[in-house]
Order: C-alpha cells, then structure tokens, then sequence
C-alpha cells in the first residue's frame, strides 16, 4: 500500500510540476507578441515572467498628438492557455485588470475620445520605394477566455451637452466578459458589470448583466440603477427643465435590446424625494407652481413606465430626446395629468413621430398658460 501512495505523490509531483514548467513556457511565448501588440502612446513601467502568468505593471496610455492620459493600470495580469504552445496562436484563459482608471470624453461635435489604441493589424505584401515588395507581420490572431476589471474607476466628461459639461463617476467598478477573440466572430459573449456612481451628496450603482455581440454590436442586457441623485444628471435635462430641481433620487431597471442598429429598451423608474423649488420655470412641460402641488399630493414620489425605440443608424433620431420625451408622457400620466385630454395633438403626434409628439407634449404648457389666464 505504501509503494502505491508513493508512486501516486510521484505521478502527482511529475504531473504539477509538468503543469508549470509548460504554463511557464507559455507565459514566455506570449510576452513577444504582447510587445508587438504596443501601439504609440501605449507604455508600461515593468513586465515580468510569474509561475502561472504575465504580469505588466505600470501600464498608462496618453494620445500622442494632444499628451492626454486616458488610462492608468496598476497590474495587468496575463493567464496564457497550454493550448497557445499547441496552437503557436494567442490564446488566453484570463486576462485580469487590476485597479484600472479610465477616462472619455465626448466633444461638442459628438466626437468620442478615449483609452484605445489606433493601429492597423495587417498580413501579406506591401510595396517599398524601388519597386520591390516586403513582407509585413503576419495579423494578430488571439482568443481569450475572460476579460476582467476588479476595482476600476471611469471618468466620463460630456461635452456635447453644453456647459458646464456632464460629468459621470464611476467608482468601484467591477467588470467581465467572456469569450472575445480577434479577427472578430459574430458571437453572444457574456457581460456584467457593477460600479457605485458618485453623486454630489451621496453614492448610487449601476448594475447590468447580458451578452454583446462584438462584431456587429448587437446587445441584450438588463440594467439597474438604484439611488442616483437627479442633479447629477442635470445636463442631460437641463434644455427641457427651467425650474430649479432641489433634490430626488432615481431608481430605473432598463430591458435593452439592440439589433442591427435598432434599439428597444423598455423600461421603469421611480423618482424618490422629487421636490421642485417653487417659482417660475417649467419641468418637462409642467409649470413649476402646478408641480408642486401634484408633488405634495403624490407625497414626493412618482413611479413611471416608459419604452424608447428606434434606429440610431438614422441620423434624425435622437436616443436623449426620444427618452426625455418618453419620460414626459409617463411623468404627466403619472401626476394625474390629462395628457390624452389635453388635445388629440398628442396621441396623434405618436403616429406621426418623435417631432410630433413633441408637439403634442407642447400643448400641455399651453393648456397651463390658458387656465393661468383665465384665474386672472
């Protein structure tokens, strides 16, 4: 019996110690094409060859013409599959980002300006100066099993929506997908991710699970927020809203579908604590002194249902303004509002589109205006 256990820990020594020596070899087979894969702007402070994987430190990333840093990680670490030194591809079980800090901006052309690298991945011949050809690098074939982001944050500026821009903070920030590989592949890859969201007073989350196809950017996922305060997303209201919003917090679940450039988004959300300051101005349509009123009655909370849908390939559609107008609707239906009595404009501008329900949405400020003047 002793000789059996004895030649079991040696067979088990033989076959870790084999696991390792091959995980070593293939850590130092992907470190090459990991530096290949280093476009401009792209640096990093140390790589080193650990047991079981790659480690790459001080990674940053800066635009090369304007110098702006738009990302700064701790630790990437690199999980190579045995099956790379079959193959002789990139292939890899994990990818692990550690303590990652990003930062985008959307300009006032709507232009977005980020963390990636811009670089051509190209194969075959090309011509050089005398009529010769020379071979180019062979495309960067890889696979990975999962990506994944723990304790990331994400600074978004938005400055398409005027001045002061938006500023969207993502804290905390937890992130995977699975199943990603290049040349791209039409293919459902899971996704999840969850961060607190920063507010001026107190801290919300984002929470959303489902799959993205990365080829074609088809999507389904289910998406929660809970205890984001309305202010922060002033900028994004602010053209529709003349009235000063004092405080509320907002809980919203999103179903998003995206096919082929459609989107389809159901969806629900509650405002909490919603006050108005009282004075003039107006909110979505409603004049302020009537919000008020219907605010105290309905005790400061609203819970309203909305569903935006429509081509974002079409350059006449609007994702924001189709949401704020849905949240109109919903938002007077939901104080009691008699938007479907207030003129056949509205249910009429749903036929005719996105302009004229907003139309529609308009007569409610006129019907206000009217009984104004009538009390006086």
């Amino acid at each position: 019996m002793k000789k059996w256990l004895t030649a079991a820990g040696i067979l088990a020594a033989l076959c870790i110690g084999g696991y390792f020596i091959l995980t070593f070899s293939a850590v130092k087979l992907i470190q090459p094409r990991l530096q290949k894969v280093m476009g401009h702007g792209l640096t990093l402070e140390e790589i080193k060859l650990r047991i079981t994987y790659l480690s790459l430190r001080g990674v940053q990333y800066e635009a090369p013409g304007s110098k702006q840093r738009f990302l700064q990680v701790e630790e990437i670490r690199v999980y190579p599959s045995l099956l790379s030194l079959v193959k002789g591809s990139l292939h890899l079980k994990e990818v692990t980002i550690l303590r990652p800090s990003f930062f985008f901006y959307r300009s006032r052309e709507g232009r977005m300006a980020g963390p990636w690298v811009t670089g051509k991945m190209e194969s075959g011949r090309k011509e050089v100066p005398g009529g010769k050809e020379e071979k180019s690098r062979e495309p960067i074939q890889f696979q990975i099993d999962r990506i994944r982001i723990q304790k990331g944050s994400v600074d978004f500026e938005d400055r398409k929506v005027g001045e002061p821009p938006a500023q969207i903070k993502l804290r905390d920030m937890d992130f995977e997908i699975r199943n990603i590989g290049y040349p791209l592949t039409s293919v459902h890859s899971p996704v999840r991710l969850y961060a607190k969201m920063n507010g001026k007073g107190q801290e919300g989350s984002i929470d959303t699970e489902g799959w993205i196809d990365a080829k074609n950017m088809d999507t389904e996922t289910s998406l929660k927020i809970r205890n984001i305060e309305v202010k922060t997303l002033e900028p994004y209201y602010r053209k529709r809203v003349t009235a000063e919003i004092e405080s509320g917090t907002m809980d919203m679940d999103f179903k998003i579908a995206v096919k082929e450039g459609r989107v389809d988004a159901p969806g629900k959300f509650d405002l909490i604590n919603l006050r108005v300051k009282e004075g003039g101005g107006m909110v979505l349509w409603i004049p302020a002194e009537t919000l008020v009123s219907l605010l105290e009655k309905k005790g400061h909370q609203i819970k309203v249902k909305f569903h935006v849908k429509g081509n974002m390939e079409n350059p006449q559609f609007s994702l924001q303004e189709t949401f704020l107008t849905q949240v109109a609707i919903a938002f007077a239906q939901a104080l009691g509002i008699p938007i479907n009595v207030v003129g056949e404009e509205v249910l009429q501008g749903t036929i005719k589109g996105e302009k004229g329900l907003m139309e529609g949405l308009q007569s409610i400020e006129r019907l206000f205006q009217k009984k104004k003047e009538k009390r006086r």
